[in-house]
């Protein structure tokens, strides 16, 4: 993996990630851009303990281009992007409407000594990356080698952005799909570098802890071992990862991916399992988009889903353990499962579809 990092014409960073050594990424945004400002700040909720970043300037963040004003594709014929270069492997640039920022600080003053009105500056970073230059493709349509350019970028990224002192956690993430709400078609995720640790994560934190006082052992390791011997809710099982549907899934089709050895983010998978995950993940993504088939004659289906990957915060959450997490919103042909009253105001989540049913829809699902 090669990497070249540039600047666009608001100064915000953009990084090429390029599989071989010696190409010429030196083109200019010459887009008359100025820089930003960024009012993202972060509110703490005193009921919940949870922490809630306000962006109201994201209000005016790009939304539904045409194909052909796409502002990921490459700047070609004419038609300045985000990306300067004509064509591209994989490229990374800070987001123009970030929900968290570096210049928080500058524009956000905190309030810290009222426990009821608790506030800091959104400060932190939230980056797009792309995962092809190609408008109509998908992260499924990718071969092994574009996919482990994804996870060399994704490993890097989180390596410097966990450098920076204000960062407290890295989230790489996809959504897919104007179901999931989705505002850009081109192929696509997102990081971001949280200030503080989220709940999921501190949640996790504190049952992992929990289970290691009780049991001695390592929460993620047994969980990993356990569904690796009972196949009912395996999906895939590699070398040196696993794929199954959690026993407690909370959506109709979810699957989580681990490494078989436990590590604490993607700076630490070694080789061997860094050489495997683009074939098991690239299978786990076919998968999905053939569990609701396309009418004929219509165009190949594409299941709307949230891919996410768990990792451990940079101070703490040593029990923790590398995850990717993938479901869909998707319950069946052209129906979706919504977050109404007991999920959207409890957090009680009812799945329509039981784990084991959906693990075998997901085995089912091969290539022919």
């Amino acid at each position: 993996m090669h990497k070249t990092a540039t600047k666009l014409a608001d100064g915000r960073e953009l990084v090429y990630y390029d599989q071989e050594f010696g190409v010429a990424r030196n083109a200019v945004d010459e887009r008359p851009l100025e820089p930003s400002a960024s009012l993202s700040e972060t509110r703490l909720d005193p009921v919940l303990g949870e922490w809630v970043t306000v962006a109201a300037h994201r209000q005016q963040r790009t939304y539904h281009p045409p194909a052909g004003e796409c502002p990921l594709c490459p700047s070609r014929n004419g038609r300045l992007s985000e990306v300067p270069a004509a064509d591209y492997q994989v490229v990374v640039f800070e987001n123009r409407f970030p929900s968290l920022a570096p210049d928080s600080a500058a524009h956000v003053t905190a309030h810290e000594d009222d426990p009821l009105r608790t506030l800091r500056p959104g400060t932190g970073r939230c980056e797009v990356v792309c995962f092809a230059p190609d408008h109509d493709a998908s992260f499924a349509d990718l071969d092994e080698a574009g996919a482990r350019l994804v996870l060399d970028a994704w490993t890097d990224r989180t390596a410097e952005l966990s450098a920076r002192p204000e960062v407290r956690q890295v989230y790489c993430f996809e959504n897919r799909g104007e179901e999931i709400g989705v505002t850009l078609a081109h192929p696509h995720g997102q990081i971001y570098a949280f200030p503080f640790v989220p709940s999921r994560t501190a949640r996790m934190i504190g049952r992992a802890e929990a289970y290691r006082a009780s049991t001695g052992r390592n929460l993620f390791e047994d969980l990993v071992a356990a569904e690796r011997a009972a196949p009912e809710r395996l999906v895939l099982r590699g070398g040196h990862w696993t794929a199954f549907v959690p026993f407690a899934a909370r959506w109709p089709y979810e699957v989580h991916l681990y490494p078989n050895r436990r590590v604490r983010d993607l700076t630490a998978l070694n080789e061997a399992e860094r050489a495997e995950f683009p074939g098991l993940y690239l299978d786990l993504l076919r998968r999905f988009d053939r569990l609701f088939p396309a009418p004929a004659g219509s165009a190949p289906n594409r299941t709307p889903y949230i891919s996410a990957w768990h990792q451990a915060p940079k101070d703490g959450g040593d029990e923790l353990a590398l995850h990717l997490e993938l479901f869909t919103v998707r319950r069946a042909p052209g129906r979706l499962k919504y977050l109404a009253g007991v999920e959207s105001g409890l957090d009680a989540f009812v799945t329509d579809v039981s784990p084991e049913a959906a693990a075998e829809r997901l085995r089912e699902a091969a290539a022919d």
